[in-house]
């Protein structure tokens, strides 16, 4: 062989090695992004996003720029209802007709309600929880709208307070269930409704407290292996970032879950605990401990038979992430395995929306679709993604549709004059509700203030507050005070030089 060809020769070989170099590399990097559905190659052009599915799962977008997607529901006919619950209303995704893995449209189903959550149908209705009341109106499948008038058949529930939404579903008894979620952290509730499951009969009446001691139960569904019903319970704050730990419960009739007196199974409550021991030690503890300050929220089983059989009767729960620990944890979706002995064992499903300290999205919801696949929403990032197995999506490179903003900017709108008065206001309204009780003492809660400038400006921060997700409470304020809240915080948390 001459110099030449030898020189070609040896040339080639490099870039051959180089390239599967290079392949290798992105395979480790980024092999979980898009797991190979079996018998298919993987394709590095497909990469685009850090979250991961197991092996032989794809995920997609299936709507986005859905702000405040909280909890899920499918109609008959396939199109996905979503409550925007801090928006007060709730929108249509229209039926994916095309198969293309994406929603045909959104609109605006209903508007003007109170904090709409959980939602449900039955009997040809759609039943709404809002956060002081219980509504219902007719709906067509097929068109995808309301019929007639909506009302309200319960009214008058608790409202406010930390944990402020309601979750709704109706059982196999064809009877309606309701979450209500605690007013505080941990405190003996004035209103025995709250931190509690109740039910009803469809039109409203017959109400009665099901089960009592759940601090904030945001999702529960019933178990297609036992016909039980489990529900997800956040544990309280401010015992540090390892205890307590949040919960799966199996919820049954006259059962008390041990909030506020117990934590975790049995543990007496530091606050709550002495004087109760009889409460303690009749409480029930949890069937499954998730990560302390995880917060899981929606949960639900796989019914269908789309997914591998591991799936079959499995739970998928949304942990929504930690706000208060030191070092951020959760930001996920886990499921959740029954064994032989009812042993409950978790495992990774949706990961990669925390990485280190930085966090893209934060689970809300898990849905299954009328196709196999599942929907999740996605309140931070403000989408709906579809997991689906055997089946190739678009890759996608998730980013919050979180505006930013700049501080400076923001303040120079308003005079100097203006700005001091209602940073002043404001200093006086964060004292006065003791804030930094909360925010000083959270560990990793701090985080959440800083750089609140570039998150927000004064019109939305001032409708946060209005508004804001739990476990921060809801204050009396009016709109003036909102925005003189909106200005101190903006301009304390904002690192400005003053």
């Amino acid at each position: 062989m001459t110099k030449p060809m030898k020189w070609l020769r040896n040339i080639a070989i490099t870039i051959v090695a180089l390239a599967l170099i290079l392949y290798v590399a992105l395979k480790v990097f980024v092999g979980a992004v898009n797991t190979p559905i079996p018998g298919k190659e993987f394709d590095p052009s497909t990469v685009g996003s850090r979250i991961t599915v197991p092996e032989g799962f794809s995920i997609g977008l299936y709507a986005e720029n859905v702000e405040n997607a909280r909890l899920l529901k499918f109609t008959h006919q396939g199109d996905l209802l979503v409550a925007n619950t801090n928006l007060n209303q709730i929108v249509l995704l229209g039926r994916d007709e095309d198969k293309d893995g994406k929603a045909n449209g959104k609109r605006i189903l209903m508007a003007d309600l109170n904090g709409p959550n959980g939602m449900d149908f039955f009997d040809g209705w759609l039943y709404i929880a809002e956060t002081d009341a219980i509504g219902r109106v007719k709906f067509d499948h097929e068109k995808g709208q309301t019929v007639g008038d909506y009302e309200r058949i319960v009214t008058g529930l608790p409202a406010g307070g930390n944990h402020w939404r309601k979750t709704l579903r109706f059982g196999p008894d064809n009877l309606m269930y309701v979450t209500m979620g605690s007013s505080c952290n941990v405190c003996e509730e004035e209103d025995k409704r709250r931190a509690t499951m109740m039910r009803y009969n469809p039109d409203g009446s017959n109400e009665e407290i099901f089960a009592e001691g759940l601090r904030n139960s945001a999702g529960f569904d019933w178990s297609p292996a036992d016909g039980q019903i489990y529900a997800t319970d956040n544990g309280r704050d401010m015992l540090g970032d390892d205890f307590p730990h949040c919960e799966l419960n199996k919820v049954e009739q006259g059962k008390h879950y041990g909030w506020p007196y117990a934590n975790d199974d049995k543990i007496s409550d530091p606050d709550f605990g002495e004087g109760n021991e009889a409460i303690v030690a009749s409480s029930i503890g949890p069937v499954f401990e998730f990560k302390p300050h995880n917060a899981p929220l929606g949960i639900t089983f796989i019914r269908g038979k789309s997914f591998p059989e591991k799936y079959h009767s499995a739970a998928l729960a949304a942990l929504h992430g930690s706000w208060n620990r030191t070092e951020k944890d959760g930001y996920k979706v886990v499921s959740l395995h029954w064994d032989e002995d009812n042993k409950v064992t978790e495992e990774d499903f949706l990961t990669g929306l925390l990485q280190g300290d930085d966090a893209i999205g934060r689970p809300a919801d898990v849905a299954e679709g009328p196709d196999g696949a599942v929907y999740i929403s996605d309140d931070y990032a403000n989408v709906v993604y579809r997991v689906a197995y055997a089946e190739e999506q678009q890759e996608i490179a998730v980013k919050t549709s979180r505006a930013s903003y700049n501080a400076k900017e923001t303040l120079a709108a308003i005079s100097d004059a203006n700005r001091s008065g209602l940073s002043q206001e404001g200093g006086v309204l964060f004292s006065q509700y003791q804030c930094i009780v909360c925010h000083a003492n959270m560990g990793g809660a701090m985080k959440v203030l800083e750089n609140i400038g570039g998150k927000y400006d004064i019109d939305t921060l001032a409708k946060y507050i209005e508004r804001p997700n739990p476990p921060m409470p809801v204050f009396p304020l009016d709109e003036p005070q909102r925005r003189s809240l909106a200005v101190y915080l903006i301009e304390t948390y904002s690192g400005l030089d003053h």
